[in-house]
């Protein structure tokens, strides 16, 4: 009988755990979990009945897994991956890549030289509603993006009570709304229409208790020629999220909180909607599990390339800088295959 591939999931907080769950969901793999605090490891490995756990990353890295995933504050990221990549382990990094740029470089280069499939796990892409509506604006079919406008919240709390303890309360560990939730967005507005050149933020804390750092922010921005807006909170009741592309010869949106993505295309006609797809919380995280699966083994391109979410990166720390330059930033222009990508 064929033994599954060993993968190790590094970093076991919430989304830890998911990922843990998740990736047991594909059947694909044999899943261990690695983390620092022994009691949560045992914990994790008997809830689901993992064979192996490791309470430190040299112990984890000497198993010589074949696969991992990267679970840890964002600030430990790159030098992380940077080391399972040189030990040829594919990997799969939780967002935001980084807090910074320091590494980066060795990062890209070690899975360059390696030829390691690597990975940032910006969720979104996984959605079917987004893709589909990403195909639709790829295709031509409503002409050329000209503006994009997102309006994001969710009550955070709610979803992550121990937001005080975690990694959220402190921008250098890769906390606050840009780096948490923000990232999400711009990234998934990248994938539609492109880079992000330059952009002006304004971000402060209004309402979350028990933390400093931004809840609410607002951007303007320029992918290109494409001009966009940005709104989002993490303290308002209802969870919902809607991002609009309007193009040359119509409008396409896709509704997050409803699973769906819709368009306009005549004046005073009425919004035509796709079929809503119907998830369950961990939906998109099975089906991102089973795409980094199936990049590992050749059949398709990671959803989010490292190089993308470098791009990404470096969005988030100009949108940082801007909230406290009280001006426009430039985004570091992407490299010219990044580009090609999107078009």
């Amino acid at each position: 009988m064929t033994l599954r591939p060993r993968l190790l999931v590094i970093g076991g907080g919430s989304i830890g755990e998911r990922h843990v769950r998740c990736f047991q969901h594909t059947e694909r793999v044999e899943v261990a979990i690695c983390d620092t605090n022994e009691e949560l490891c045992a914990t994790l490995a008997e809830r689901y009945g993992l064979r192996e756990r490791f309470s430190s990353f040299d112990a984890a890295c000497a198993s010589e897994p074949d696969l991992a995933v990267l679970c840890t504050p964002a600030h430990l990221h790159v030098a992380m991956a940077t080391r399972l990549i040189r030990a040829g382990v594919p990997v799969l990094i939780e967002k935001p890549l980084g807090v910074g740029l320091e590494g980066v470089d060795e990062l890209l280069s070690a899975a360059e030289t390696q030829r390691v499939t690597a990975g940032v796990a910006y969720v979104y892409r996984a959605h079917p509603a987004l893709g589909a509506m990403r195909q639709a604006i790829q295709d031509g079919r409503f002409g050329q993006p000209v503006q994009v406008v997102a309006v994001f919240g969710q009550h955070f709390p709610f979803y992550r009570p121990a937001y005080r303890e975690i990694y959220y309360r402190d921008r250098t560990t890769g906390g606050g709304a840009i780096q948490d939730a923000l990232t999400h967005v711009i990234n998934a507005a990248e994938w539609l229409v492109g880079p992000v050149t330059e952009l002006v933020a304004d971000a402060d804390h209004l309402v979350l208790e028990g933390v400093q750092v931004e809840d609410t922010v607002h951007v303007l921005a320029r992918h290109r020629q494409v001009m966009a807006a940005y709104s989002l909170n993490q303290h308002q009741p209802a969870n919902e999220g809607t991002l609009t592309v309007v193009c040359e010869r119509g409008v396409v949106r896709f509704e997050i909180h409803r699973g769906r993505w819709m368009w306009c295309e005549q004046p005073a006609e009425p919004w035509q909607e796709e079929p809503a797809v119907t998830l369950e919380r961990d939906d998109l995280f099975r089906w991102q599990a089973a795409a980094f699966l199936d990049a590992v083994e050749g059949r398709v391109p990671p959803l989010c390339t490292l190089e993308e979410g470098l791009q990404t990166l470096r969005v988030n720390l100009a949108a940082l800088r801007s909230t406290e330059s009280r001006a426009w930033e430039a985004v570091a222009a992407p490299a010219p295959s990044l580009v090609d990508r999107r078009r």
